[in-house]
């Protein structure tokens, strides 16, 4: 059995985007026409596609597909899940890491759909801010929790190849609800997600 991979795009989008970017290539001084060029256009269009399809997705539907009933009331903590966006000031990635516990409250889901919903924010125009709260409220308006806690810890390529151009800075935003506005249980997952339990 031969492999095959499927990728479905707009077509109307798909030409739209490529009449852009074959214009912002000759804004640019490029010639669009030339070799390494020719698809280029065609390229950038699917992939801006790809990078920001969390407009298509609904992370509410992906959470209650897997919804569970269960009478446990003990922090859930997915830490270190790999995020990838792009910053709505310059259209350019940032990357890291997001780490996301709850307490339920009669309801829990499974655990990669924590992953799904950081996914579907992620993958948007975005700024790291608006991101953090969006993933908190997704999971606190479906499953109802005792609390949410969200901290993402993202590099910027917006301040590292251009403007300031600090490569080692590290942007970190959080967002708590519920039981992780209180202390003790902000500070047992901010404990969580520093240590390393592998």
């Amino acid at each position: 059995m031969s492999y095959s991979k499927t990728e479905k795009y707009d077509e109307q989008t798909t030409n739209g985007l490529i009449s852009n970017y074959r214009e912002v290539l000759q804004l640019l001084g490029e010639n669009p026409g030339r070799e390494g060029l020719l698809k280029t256009p065609e390229r950038q269009a699917k992939a801006m596609q790809y990078l920001t399809q969390g407009y298509n997705l609904d992370a509410h539907a992906i959470i209650n597909s897997a919804k569970f009933h269960e009478d446990i009331s003990e922090m859930i903590v997915v830490k270190d899940i790999e995020l990838y966006s792009m910053c709505e000031h310059h259209v350019l990635p940032f990357f890291g890491k997001a780490h996301v516990a709850y307490i339920p409250n009669g309801w829990i889901t499974g655990l990669s759909k924590i992953a799904r919903v950081v996914d579907v924010y992620s993958r948007r125009l975005q700024v790291q801010e608006r991101l953090t709260v969006q993933i908190m409220n997704a999971i606190k308006e479906t499953l109802n929790p005792i609390g949410v806690a969200v901290v993402i810890e993202a590099k910027h390529l917006c301040m590292m190849m251009r403007g300031v151009q600090k490569q080692n800075s590290v942007t970190t935003t959080s967002a708590f609800d519920g039981e992780f506005q209180k202390n003790p249980t902000r500070s047992e997952f901010l404990k969580l997600i520093s240590a390393d339990l592998h």
